[in-house]
């Protein structure tokens, strides 16, 4: 249990350096490692953190020997449904997810569930009743939000104007992280967000959006709060693109730690972003065969996370695996 509670991250290594969980040999009555059979519905491949975890769950499952029958729902719900009920009919061991959005869940869920199957929640939670699902690994999408809120304030000196790039509408880190950095910034009458429009977590789409908040505002806005760095690298292209300097005329914060953020933050264009932890594959197979094993676990198994800003960025980089 106490190798469950280990944080993602960890304050004396390097957060994103995948280490193989021991495998587990078979006891009177268990399974070990070799003989899981386990499907994972993942939502798609919409940024670099997403291929970094899916990476993470693929090469764990090598290293420890798990059987792995992986489907890509391509950002649509529809198809991680599908999935699910493929595995179930599979009669797998356990079932990962990380679903597209929170809603919408119920009814397959209940499924694997009347089909004796225990669901795991990884990295993005379901608004399910919680005899539906497992057990979740994954973050705290409020903290994060709450996280990058502290350091907008900082930046700002408690007053200015920011418009946000939200996450995929109806996603649980975009209605968290949403959620976190209000909770935050109420407390400063002198900071005002003026817009906030999904950028659905995408560099295309994060660029079109401060495009159009550039051409309505203008100089007006002081900063960005990207839900994720890819949609903050999208709007640094915007802003570059408008005549001004992204990291210096407009502040930028955004969530995740990918490495093409750490390389914006060396060449002085991102002002800080806040880490989530992708690289969860040896956490969940471990949790996994418990869950399979029968063996009690967490609801919740929640990720410490670091935040990280220019300072020290060019010597972090190398180690980054996403």
């Amino acid at each position: 249990m106490l190798t469950l509670l280990l944080a993602a991250c960890q304050s004396d290594a390097p957060s994103n350096v995948v280490n193989s969980a021991p495998i587990v040999e078979a006891e009177d009555g268990t399974i070990a490692y070799e003989e899981l059979v386990v499907g994972y519905s993942q939502i798609g491949a919409e940024s670099e953190w997403r291929t970094g975890n899916t990476d993470s769950i693929k090469e764990a499952a090598e290293n420890l020997g798990v059987e792995l029958i992986f489907s890509d729902g391509q950002q649509k719900q529809e198809n991680q449904i599908k999935a699910i009920r493929t595995f179930i009919a599979q009669q797998v061991d356990v079932i990962g997810v990380s679903p597209v959005v929170e809603t919408g869940w119920d009814s397959v869920f209940q499924e694997a569930k009347d089909a004796g199957i225990p669901i795991i929640l990884v990295d993005r939670r379901a608004d399910v009743a919680e005899d539906l699902y497992t057990s979740y690994l994954g973050s705290d999408f409020v903290e994060e939000g709450r996280n990058a809120a502290n350091v907008m304030v900082d930046l700002l000196d408690g007053g200015g104007t920011i418009v946000e790039l939200v996450g995929t509408i109806g996603s649980a880190p975009a209605i968290d992280r949403y959620a976190g950095f209000r909770e935050i910034i109420k407390d400063y009458p002198e900071i005002e967000i003026i817009a906030s429009e999904t950028g659905d977590f995408t560099r295309a789409k994060g660029e079109e959006v401060m495009g159009d908040f550039l051409q309505i505002y203008g100089e007006e806005i002081d900063a960005v709060y990207a839900h994720n760095d890819d949609m903050a690298i999208g709007a640094i292209r915007a802003i570059e693109a408008y005549g001004l300097k992204p990291g210096e005329d407009i502040k930028i914060v955004s969530i995740d730690a990918i490495r093409d953020a750490f390389q914006a933050m060396i060449d002085g264009k991102l002002n800080a972003t806040i880490e989530c932890n992708p690289l969860l594959g040896p956490q969940f197979f471990e949790l996994a065969l418990k869950v399979a094993n029968g063996e009690s676990v967490p609801k919740w198994i929640p990720s410490e996370e670091k935040i990280f800003f220019p300072e020290g960025a060019e010597e972090i980089l190398p180690t980054r695996r996403y």
